[in-house]
C-alpha cells in the first residue's frame, strides 16, 4: 500500500453514526463494544487501491470516530477492526479484513468470492477457531461518502388510507428488465420505475402502493456464484442505509429519490420491503464482511452457553440481536433514514416474528414493537409484518399489535385449496373473505390488518399456480429439492404447457376465479407483478437465484394476457367504486335496522340462508354472498354515512353446474350481472334476472351480481357499475 501524505485528522463527533458531509468535511462514526482499535481505510476512486489508513483515535461511549476535513463526497473507505479472536467466547475480530460501514449509504463493487473473506483458514481442521491473516481488500464492494442534498420540492406522501390500499409486489429489475417502452440504459433500475410508460402502467391498472423487494444493499451467496446464479431476491443483506448498487442507473441515490418523487407525483406510494431479521455473514463458518469483524457478540445472538455458534431463527445461520440497545438502534435509524430522507411511504418486515423475539419465545410486546409504536415517525408509515419465522413458536399470524397489518398466509392456503376444490373449505373461506375477524377482531384490529394475498414472490405465480401439481426447480441446481412441496396448486389436466382446449379454458377461468376473489375481499389485496399479464416461472416456485428470463416480466403480451389485464382494471375500478367491498369495519352479521336483511349473509343454492348443517358438510363448495350497501355503517371524511349499492356473490369450486336461486328481499327485485368468470375474459353483457329465480351458475366459476329494485340501467360490459 503506498503512503499519503498524513491527513488533518480531527476529533469528531460519536453522532451520527456512518459517514456524514457536512459540506466542509466528513465525519466517521463506528460502535464497537470490544474493539481495542479501529482504521479508517480510504481508497482509490475505482476502489481496487487503499491510498490512506486513519487511526479513529477518539472513543465516546463505545464510539470510535474522528473529522477528516479534507474528505469529499465520493470517497470509498471502509474498516479494519482490531480485537481479539476468540470465537468460542463470542468475538471474531480480525484486522486482516477490510469490512463495510453498517450505516454506510451507499457501497460500490460486489465481492468477490476467496477464502480471503473468512475470518479462519478454510478447510483447516479446526475450522472457524483458526485464524486467516490474509487481506480481502481487493474482492470487498467499498463504501461510499454521500452528499445527500436533494430537491424535494413539494412532495408528500400519498398517505392511501389502509382501507384504500391495494398493494402490487415487485422486483425492482426484473419488472423492467424486458420492457420494450422503457430506454434501454434504464431497464432494471430505479430510473426505470420512473419512466413515463411504466408510470401509466401502473396508474391504468389502479394499484396504489408499489411494495418494492428488498433494495438494501445484498450479497450474492457464494455457492451460487459458483453455480454460475446470483441472489436475485435480494433477501441476504448486507447494509441496512446502502441502496443496493445493481439497481442504479447513475451511481448516485439521487436516482432512487426521484424514483419515490416521480411515483408519489403519480399518486403512488412507495414500500420497502426489509430484513433486518438477518445478515449475509451466516453462521460459525460464514464470511466476515461486516458486522461479524466489527463485534460480533454485540450484534449477533449467540448460543448463551457456547458463544462460538448463532441462535438461528431464520435459516440463514444468525440472528440479529434484537436484545442490544445498539443493534435496536442501527435498525430504527435505518427506519428513520428511509422514511426522512428518502421518503418511503412504509415497510414490509421480513420474518417479523425474529424481530420480537425476546429471550427465545417471541414476545408480542417486544422492545422493537414497543420502540416503533412509540415513534412518532415510524408510527405515521405503513407496517406490514411477515409474522413468523423458523424458530419454535415463530408462527404469529393474528398475533401483531394495533398498528400492524400482516401478510395472512391463511388467506393464501384457504382460497388456493377453495379454488382448487378440495373438500371442507367453506367455513373458513367465509372468515378469510370478510377480512379474518377470527384473526384480527379481538385484539381491536380492523379488516385491514389482513394483507390477503394468492400469489407472491415466493412461490409459484398465478399462472403456474393453475398449471403445475409439482414445483420445477431444475434450473436452481439443487435437484429440485429446494421450495416448498406444499403448493396447493392444480395444474387443470395437465402438467405445464399444453395444446389441450379444455385445459387451455380452465386456466384462465381458474385464474379469473383467483383474482375476483383477492380483490372484492375484505382486507388489503396484494397482487404479484406480472400476475395479471400472466407471468409464468415454468413451474419454479422458489426463483430466488433466477436473475434471468425466468424472472423478468415478458412483455410481449398474447391475446390471453391482455384480456386478463383489462379484467384486473375492471376488477380494481369496481372495488375502489364500491365501498362495501372495502369496510373499514367487520361484518356484524345481524339484521340492519329498518330491513329485514343483514350486512352480510351467505346463501345457499336454494337462496337460503346457510344452515349449521350445511356450513358444517364438508362437501359443500358452493355458496353465495349478500353485501348490504345499507349495512356499511360508516362515514366519509366529512362525517356523513356512506352507503352502497346491494351485491351478491356467487362462488362455485364444484366441477358441476348449479342452478343458484336468487334471493329477494324486497318485491320486484331483479340482480344484473356484471361479471361471471365463465364467460371468456369475464366480461358479458349486463343481463338482469328476476328475484326467485335461478341462475345458472357454471363449474369452476364465480358471478357478481348487483341488486336492482324495478328497471335498473344497464352497464355497459366494459365498465364498472356506478
Amino acid at each position: 500500500m503506498s503512503r499519503q501524505p498524513v491527513p488533518i485528522v480531527w476529533p469528531g463527533k460519536p453522532y451520527p453514526l456512518g459517514s456524514t458531509w457536512d459540506g466542509e468535511g466528513v465525519n466517521f462514526a463506528l460502535y464497537s463494544e470490544h474493539a481495542e482499535k479501529v482504521d479508517l481505510c480510504l481508497f482509490d476512486d475505482p476502489g481496487k487501491r487503499e491510498i490512506l489508513r486513519v487511526p479513529l483515535s477518539e472513543q465516546t461511549d463505545m464510539v470510535w470516530h474522528s473529522y477528516l476535513p479534507e474528505v469529499r463526497p465520493g470517497q470509498l473507505y471502509g474498516y479494519r477492526v482490531h480485537g481479539p479472536y476468540a470465537p468460542e467466547k463470542g468475538h471474531r475480530f480480525n484486522h486482516h479484513k477490510l469490512l463495510l460501514d453498517p450505516y454506510g449509504k451507499q457501497v460500490q463493487g460486489a465481492v468477490r468470492w476467496s477464502d480471503a473473506h473468512y475470518g479462519y483458514r478454510v478447510g483447516h481442521k479446526q475450522e472457524d477457531l483458526s485464524f486467516d491473516r490474509r487481506d480481502n481488500a481487493a474482492g470487498m464492494p467499498k463504501n461510499r461518502v454521500i452528499d445527500s442534498a436533494f430537491t424535494w420540492g413539494a412532495d408528500a406522501p400519498p398517505r392511501i388510507p389502509w382501507h384504500e390500499t391495494i398493494i402490487y409486489e415487485l422486483h425492482v429489475k426484473g419488472f423492467t428488465r424486458c420492457h420494450p417502452d422503457v430506454p434501454e440504459n434504464l431497464r432494471g433500475t430505479y430510473a426505470g420505475l420512473a419512466t413515463a410508460p411504466v408510470i401509466e402502467y401502473l396508474t391504468h391498472l389502479g394499484v396504489t402502493s408499489l411494495e418494492l423487494m428488498p433494495v438494501h444493499s445484498f450479497v450474492d451467496d457464494r455457492k451460487l456464484v459458483e453455480r454460475g446464479l446470483r441472489n436475485y431476491w435480494g433477501y441476504n443483506s448486507i447494509g441496512f442505509l446502502a441502496l443496493e448498487p445493481r439497481y442504479l442507473a447513475t451511481n448516485s441515490v439521487r436516482e432512487f429519490k426521484t424514483m419515490v418523487k416521480t411515483l408519489h407525483s403519480a399518486g403512488l406510494e412507495v414500500i420497502l420491503d426489509v430484513v433486518y431479521n438477518h445478515t449475509a455473514e451466516g453462521n460459525h463458518l460464514g464470511p466476515t464482511l461486516s458486522l461479524k469483524g466489527i463485534d460480533n457478540s454485540a450484534y449477533y445472538r449467540l448460543v448463551p452457553d457456547n458463544q462460538r455458534y448463532y441462535m438461528d431463527y431464520t435459516g440463514t445461520g444468525n440472528t440479529l440481536n434484537m436484545q442490544h440497545p445498539r443493534v435496536l438502534q442501527l435498525i430504527m435509524d435505518s427506519l428513520r433514514y428511509w422514511v426522512l430522507e428518502m421518503h418511503v411511504d412504509g415497510f414490509r418486515f421480513d420474518l417479523a416474528a425474529t424481530l420480537a423475539r425476546e429471550l427465545h419465545a417471541v414476545n408480542r410486546l417486544g422492545a422493537f414493537l414497543d420502540i416503533i409504536h412509540q415513534d412518532p415517525v415510524l408510527s405515521q408509515v405503513k407496517l406490514i409484518a411477515e409474522p413468523w419465522d423458523l424458530g419454535e413458536g415463530g408462527y404469529q399470524v393474528g398475533n401483531f399489535p394495533v398498528g400492524w397489518a400482516e401478510w395472512n398466509d391463511r388467506y393464501r392456503d384457504t382460497v388456493r385449496s377453495y379454488w382448487k376444490g378440495d373438500e371442507g373449505y367453506v367455513s373458513d373461506l367465509a372468515y378469510r373473505i370478510t377480512g379474518s375477524s377470527d384473526l384480527y377482531a379481538h385484539s381491536g384490529r380492523r379488516p385491514y390488518a389482513s394483507i390477503n394475498f394468492v400469489t407472491a414472490h415466493d412461490g409459484f405465480t398465478l399462472q403456474d399456480l393453475v398449471s403445475y401439481n409439482e414445483k420445477h426447480n431444475e434450473a436452481n441446481g439443487e435437484n429440485n429439492r429446494d421450495g416448498t412441496d406444499n403448493n396447493r396448486s392444480w395444474n387443470c389436466g395437465v402438467e405445464g404447457p399444453t395444446d389441450d382446449p379444455d385445459t387451455l379454458a380452465l386456466r384462465p377461468k381458474q385464474k379469473r376465479n383467483l383474482l375476483t376473489t383477492l380483490l372484492l375481499s375484505q382486507g388489503v389485496p396484494m397482487i404479484l407483478a406480472g400476475d395479471e399479464i400472466g407471468h409464468t416461472q415454468m413451474g419454479n416456485n422458489n426463483a430466488y437465484c433466477q436473475d434471468s428470463e425466468i424472472s423478468w416480466l415478458n412483455w410481449d403480451l398474447k391475446t390471453e394476457d391482455r384480456d386478463l389485464l383489462t379484467f384486473v382494471q375492471r376488477m380494481i375500478i369496481l372495488r375502489k367504486r364500491h365501498p362495501v367491498f372495502r369496510r373499514r369495519h367487520f361484518f356484524q352479521g345481524r339484521p340492519i335496522k329498518g330491513e329485514n336483511i343483514k350486512d352480510v349473509l351467505w346463501l345457499n343454492p336454494k337462496g337460503k340462508e346457510m344452515s349449521e348443517e350445511e356450513w358444517r358438510d364438508a362437501s359443500v363448495r358452493c355458496l353465495g354472498m349478500f353485501l348490504s350497501g345499507q349495512g356499511l355503517d360508516e362515514m366519509d371524511e366529512k362525517g356523513r354515512k356512506r352507503g352502497d349499492e346491494n351485491f351478491l356473490l356467487l362462488l362455485n369450486a364444484h366441477h358441476e353446474d348449479v342452478e343458484f336461486i336468487l334471493p329477494e328481499f324486497r318485491s320486484g327485485t331483479r340482480w344484473t350481472a356484471w361479471m361471471d368468470t365463465s364467460r371468456e375474459g369475464g366480461l358479458r353483457p349486463a343481463e338482469s334476472y328476476d328475484a326467485g329465480l335461478a341462475y345458472p351458475l357454471q363449474s369452476r366459476s364465480m358471478v357478481v351480481l348487483m341488486e336492482r329494485r324495478g328497471n335498473g340501467k344497464k352497464e355497459e360490459p366494459n365498465e364498472a357499475p356506478s
